[in-house]
């Protein structure tokens, strides 16, 4: 293998360049520099080593994002063993077919799930260990329970003079090597677990220092609120930044808008990845409301004050996220087209950019100050798209996508991969889009999502979904087919309603009349017929994407 396609080895430099500066700190709570997670790395080695541990062997992380969860995933994959991250959101009947699927040997715990799981449900695991200290929740081995209580002995005498930034050394792994099994949070589906070598991963980081390092400098901030045991936000709020030396916050509880933005606040981040929803949420009840005021609405038709009140917008906005960002990076789920039309109206630092789990996770970005309005960017370094269509530029086709991003396969799943990945490496997205001369790719919808009129057109229920959630006091909305007719799954945003003194008979006046609307600007076969009223949000996945196929039979 050629060594400059080595993840371990960034890791163990960073750790060596980095010793005495902060690395991960618990909003909040503790923080470790990076000597103290070299040290806790080489403790849960020996712990690793002790209780019969060999490369190849999974061990499993479940909990929040936290500096020991980060720490014990660290230790596994410079330990050899495959690490099988679990979205802590998932239910535990979930995380207990992860754990019986993957074989994992042992399971890391937060101390909130921790107590819902059942132990009996897991027979092959030989331990189970908590994310708060370390300490043996259960054992099924000797060799275990010994270790963990020799551990600081075992330390002790294995570095008798105190363990030293000299005394870091990893082994080193080849690209093609199975570095974690990544099961997915599934929109459409079931979960699979996904075989992500470590090429990927270094070819994942190797691309963030590549494009970000301008905008993040070393020992610069970050704040981790997406699931590290999602590609997404492992990659970019974790990895990438610990590589680059970085101080990483995380938030450790549920993060509500008050916590996420006093954190903000107070903690600057250099660079700030995000999930449409909380953007989105941020603009349509914070910002546009005040701008669509009568007041308001006639000030922006006058050119010089329009443009003071841009950029007066602008600072408040860049203020909300610590001011001292580069620019916010955007993806994980379709993004609204009036809230990306606005924000580059007011001259907003953001791009949007795509990936899948499949390609650990990126597959096209454009910085900020190249990006295409609608678009999600162009191939990433080491990475090929294509369309697959007949007129790549006009005619929608399924995304395929080859390169070193590119994940193995499923595991214990050869169906699925050979439905997913052909022979020529291509990996079959599902998802639909365009692309321009440029290479500047622009996603339509997922192919499973989309509909078939009566006369044979495609619908793309997330476009219609796009127009509908625009409209007064509509917070989410599924698009469903049932025969020849289009329905609409709404959930309103009561709590606004309710601020404006409309009673649930006006809030479904104002559905319909939403419905009228949006069938005065959508062709005669994508028009709603009727819709459904939810009154609680749709159930998604951690990266906050609706779980589609959940309602797709639901009863009109």
């Amino acid at each position: 293998m050629n060594e400059q396609v080595d993840f371990i080895s960034l890791i163990e430099e960073s750790i060596i360049k980095h010793w005495d500066n902060d690395a991960l700190t618990d909003y909040k709570g503790i923080t470790l520099q990076y000597k103290d997670v070299a040290r806790k790395i080489e403790k849960l080695h020996i712990l690793f080593e002790k209780a019969g541990v060999k490369e190849g062997d999974k061990i499993a992380l479940f909990g929040r994002n936290c500096a020991h969860w980060a720490a014990a995933f660290l230790a596994t994959l410079t330990y050899g063993a495959v690490a099988v991250p679990i979205l802590h959101e998932f239910k535990p009947e979930q995380a207990h077919a992860i754990v019986n699927h993957s074989g994992a040997k042992l399971l890391f715990v937060g101390d909130q799930v921790g107590p819902l799981l059942t132990h009996d449900e897991m027979p092959y695991l030989e331990g189970i260990i908590s994310l708060v200290d370390y300490q043996l929740i259960l054992s099924r081995s000797e060799l275990l329970t010994t270790a963990r209580e020799r551990l600081n002995a075992l330390y002790g005498e294995k570095f008798p003079m105190n363990f030293r930034k000299q005394h870091v050394s990893y082994r080193r792994a080849d690209g093609e090597e199975l570095a974690l099994i990544n099961y997915t949070s599934g929109t459409t589906s079931r979960s699979k677990g996904v075989l992500v070598p470590y090429r990927a991963m270094w070819s994942n980081i190797q691309f963030a220092c590549e494009v970000m390092n301008e905008g993040l400098p070393e020992g610069g901030r970050v704040i981790s609120i997406l699931p590290m045991a999602h590609m997404y936000g492992m990659s970019f709020e974790f990895l990438y930044e610990f590589v680059r030396g970085c101080h990483i916050y995380f938030l450790t509880r549920i993060p509500s808008p008050k916590i996420i933005f006093d954190a903000f606040g107070e903690i600057k981040p250099h660079i700030v990845i995000s999930v449409p929803l909380v953007i989105e949420k941020i603009i349509k009840k914070v910002v546009l409301p005040k701008l669509q005021t009568p007041g308001m609405k006639i000030l922006m038709n006058v050119p010089i004050i329009n443009h003071k009140i841009r950029e007066r917008v602008r600072e408040q906005l860049n203020q909300a996220f610590g001011g001292n960002f580069y620019q916010v990076i955007i993806g994980g789920a379709a993004f609204n087209s009036e809230v990306e039309q606005f924000l580059h109206e007011i001259g907003f630092h953001f791009t949007v950019g795509y990936g899948a789990t499949e390609c650990a996770p990126i597959i096209s970005y454009a910085d900020w100050n190249k990006f295409r309005l609608g678009s999600s960017g162009k191939a990433a370094p080491r990475m090929e798209i294509k369309i697959n269509s007949e007129d790549p530029q006009h005619v929608v086709g399924e995304i395929l996508t080859r390169g070193m991003n590119v994940c193995k396969g499923y595991y214990k799943n050869e169906e699925e991969t050979a439905k997913t990945f052909d022979a020529d490496g291509w990996y079959h997205t599902g998802d639909l889009g365009i692309m321009d001369a440029d290479g500047f790719l622009y996603i339509k919808g997922r192919s499973k999502n989309m509909l078939l009129g009566a006369s044979g057109q495609n619908i793309y229920p997330e476009e219609i979904e796009d127009k509908l959630n625009t409209f007064p006091y509509v917070s989410e909305s599924i698009i469903i087919q049932k025969g020849e007719k289009l329905y609409a799954l709404i959930h309103p945003d009561f709590d606004e309603a309710k601020r404006d003194g409309l009673d649930r008979d006006a809030v479904l006046a104002q559905m319909e009349q939403n419905r009228v609307m949006l069938n005065q600007q959508v062709p005669a076969y994508e028009q709603i017929s009727g819709y459904k009223i939810y009154e609680e949000e749709f159930e998604k996945t951690p990266k906050r994407s609706i779980k589609r196929f959940l309602y797709m039979d639901a009863e009109i």
